[in-house]
């Protein structure tokens, strides 16, 4: 078959990865990709990937048999719609199913709905309303941006001004409707990403990840895009993906049929595992950038028939089939990551890493000047190891980062430390 993958960073390359090694898929076109992904297919020109109808010719065009869309902001803009007008599957949510991750509040409606449990949370329109919002949850103040924000939405702080300001900035955006902000109760307890492959009707899981969104060691710093991952948890509950599916997934996709949008796609649950249970932290409509580049790797399972069987509507019900090897992610970050980002440094040493037995590189931010690669974003690649256990992918991963150069740039070194 012959697919269109949309997107450029560090989730394309890596879903691209495992597109290109299922033997079914024929021909992989990429829009518009990145240095990395011309290695594993043809990279095609697009210059706005929320432009629904540019996606659709070019699906057109190049007779594709499934268009994969990877990144949040074409999906929320229904860029999915305008391809299945033009009567081709597309893996990814329609635009109002998309509102899962588009807003905070539609997703915490949802999920009232549909009986999931969650934080509890206010949906605020004026800084009085967060103040009372905060006196009653308390510290740490958990505050979510309604809409987009590129992983960095989120400010938890035991700093009532720093999360008062933060919630005035949602405030200022310009939304199509009213302002609002999402205030919420902290949850404590570990952190879970579990993706959900759904069909509008069927749920497959995949395995789970844990990703690390602190900037620095030790989970300090302001919150990122991800700074790294690992799959299997050794440490997750037994049943854990099973009650996901059953109290969370299953129930979302039943209820969004129910409404007239169904969810075909990706649906990731990012979870908290708290003193008081099993809590839904917030939902993605989409893969998770960087846990797809340890979950992937150890998926045996053909991903394009796996992801066209879901664009058309007969997920099998066979599970899937997974390497019992380790994988762990170790993102390298460019000068000044996650405030202000300095471009154009040379990336070198590539080459070298992936020599390292069980590593490969994903590129994110990267872009080709004058023959040479460079940093053109925050999180400019990711250094994957897939070993014996967590131990030995995160040792592979590690010892392939320290060939790679990058000047300025940071990383942090705990990913993963301790978690076989």
């Amino acid at each position: 078959m012959k697919i269109l993958l949309v997107g450029s960073g560090g989730r394309e390359h890596a879903i691209a990865r495992a597109l290109h090694s299922d033997a079914s898929v024929t021909e992989l076109f990429i829009a518009p990709g990145n240095p990395a992904t011309a290695a594993l297919g043809t990279n095609l020109a697009l210059n706005d990937i929320l432009d629904g109808e540019a996606v659709a010719a070019l699906a057109v065009r190049h007779e594709v048999d499934l268009v994969v869309v990877g990144p949040e902001a074409p999906l929320v803009a229904g860029v999915a719609d305008h391809v299945r007008a033009a009567g081709i599957p597309v893996f990814g949510p329609s635009g109002d199913a998309a509102r899962l991750e588009g807003s905070k509040a539609f997703a915490k409606e949802i999920m009232a709905l549909a009986q999931v449990p969650t934080a509890m949370a206010h949906v605020c329109t004026t800084l009085d309303q967060v103040e009372a919002a905060f006196d009653a949850f308390g510290a740490p103040y958990v505050v979510k941006d309604d809409g987009l924000a590129a992983g960095k939405g989120v400010v938890v702080t035991n700093d009532r001004g720093e999360a008062r300001a933060h919630a005035e900035a949602c405030l200022a955006k310009n939304h199509e409707d009213a302002p609002q902000v999402v205030i919420e109760e902290f949850l404590d307890g570990p952190e879970v990403s579990l993706f959900c492959i759904c069909d509008g009707k069927r749920v497959i899981p995949l395995e789970p990840a844990q990703d690390f969104k602190r900037a620095y060691d030790a989970n300090e710093g302001p919150n990122t895009g991800g700074m790294g991952s690992y799959s299997p948890l050794a440490w997750a509950p037994e049943g854990l993906v099973d009650d996901v599916v059953a109290r969370v997934a299953q129930p979302v996709v039943d209820l969004m049929a129910k409404r007239g949008t169904p969810f075909v796609g990706l649906l990731y649950c990012g979870l908290a595992l708290t003193s008081r249970g099993l809590r839904v932290v917030e939902f993605n409509v989409r893969f998770g950038d960087p846990e797809t580049q340890v979950v992937l790797p150890r998926l045996k399972t053909p991903l394009g028939q796996l992801l066209l069987a879901a664009a058309t509507g007969s997920l099998p019900k066979a599970k899937l089939d997974w390497t019992k090897q380790g994988a762990v992610a170790v993102v390298l970050a460019a000068h000044g990551y996650p405030a202000f980002v300095r471009t154009g440094d040379a990336i070198e040493g590539i080459a070298a890493a992936e020599s390292v037995p069980g590593a490969h590189v994903i590129q994110a931010g990267t872009a080709i000047r004058d023959g040479k690669l460079v940093a053109q974003g925050g999180r400019v690649l990711a250094v994957v190891g897939v070993g014996e256990g967590i131990s030995g992918a995160r040792e592979t991963a590690y010892q392939a980062l320290r060939a790679i150069t990058l000047e300025g740039s940071h990383f942090r070194t705990d990913i993963a430390a301790g978690m076989e």
